[in-house]
């Protein structure tokens, strides 16, 4: 069974955590790491002859096109994660369409190919803004990925379903964030800091049980993931910290074995697997 490895494209500091730290403004001001964090991916998937599903933001591919292509011409499929990293529920529907619509413009240029994946920042795809789907369909997107069904502080549908599904009502296919089911509640581990936190046989067991339910796992990474040495930024709260630095010197190594004991592709393909698109 074949699973979707995804990786979404930012720098450090456009992470949500720092966004009342960091203004938006500012972000040109910091080195740029993401093509030095992108090619140790790039590096271990083309080792494994393995193509991933690149989330990316329309600031970062203005800024590195070559980048784009480079992701493109190895055989990974590009999705749109927006163009400036702001969550959808602080921003009107016309402000989403404009920012979604000039990220999706500025990567087709690139890779001269329509873009039919999105991903939301910080999975901001909630009860509060389902509206953003219709508006992804009239851009042309065929599949979103931006709902994790889960409770948490920030995003969140804790009873949308869990396995890949089409909404009826925007013609939409969604591919949610895996989680596993204990009792109530989805616990999640697809992927960024639930990956870094839990202890990876956890891990491995969560995709071994979607296994046995035929469902498909969706992993997810940030290239700033791969890097021990991100710039230290003291202000923001405790738990954030935690959730921000804990296991970076681990992220490699574990994404290695990942991608050693499952099989994976990008999320067009898995969605094509399971007969979606």
């Amino acid at each position: 069974m074949r699973h979707a490895l995804t990786i979404d494209l930012e720098e450090f500091c456009q992470i949500h955590a720092l966004t009342t730290t960091i203004c938006r403004d500012d972000w040109d001001k910091f080195p740029s790491e993401v093509e030095h964090n992108t090619d140790m991916i790039l590096e271990i998937l083309s080792g494994k002859g393995i193509a991933a599903t690149f989330f990316c933001l329309g600031w970062i591919a203005q800024r590195h096109k070559d980048l784009i292509r480079r992701i493109h011409a190895l055989g990974h499929e590009i999705g749109c994660h927006g163009h400036v990293h702001q969550v959808i529920f602080q921003q009107s529907a016309q402000e989403f369409k404009n920012d979604v619509s000039t990220a999706k413009s500025i990567l087709e240029d690139i890779i001269g190919e329509k873009i039919i994946g999105y991903r939301a920042p910080t999975y901001s795809i909630t009860t509060r803004t389902m509206w953003a789907l219709e508006i992804l369909s009239e851009l042309g997107f065929e599949y979103d990925s931006s709902i994790f069904p889960i409770v948490h502080d920030t995003y969140g549908i804790p009873d949308a379903p869990r396995v890949p599904y089409k909404h009826d009502e925007y013609g939409l296919v969604e591919f949610p964030l895996s989680t596993i089911k204990v009792g109530p509640l989805n616990l999640p581990f697809a992927g960024g800091g639930y990956f870094r936190l839990l202890p990876y046989p956890m891990v491995k067991l969560g995709i071994t049980l979607l296994e046995y339910e035929r469902t498909p796992f969706i992993f997810y990474i940030h290239p700033w993931e791969f890097n021990p040495h991100n710039p230290r930024v003291d202000t923001i709260p405790w738990f954030s910290r935690f959730r921000t630095y804990t296991g970076l010197s681990r992220t490699r190594s574990r994404f290695s074995r990942l991608i050693d004991d499952f099989r994976f592709t990008t999320a067009r393909d898995v969605l094509t697997d399971h007969g979606l698109l």
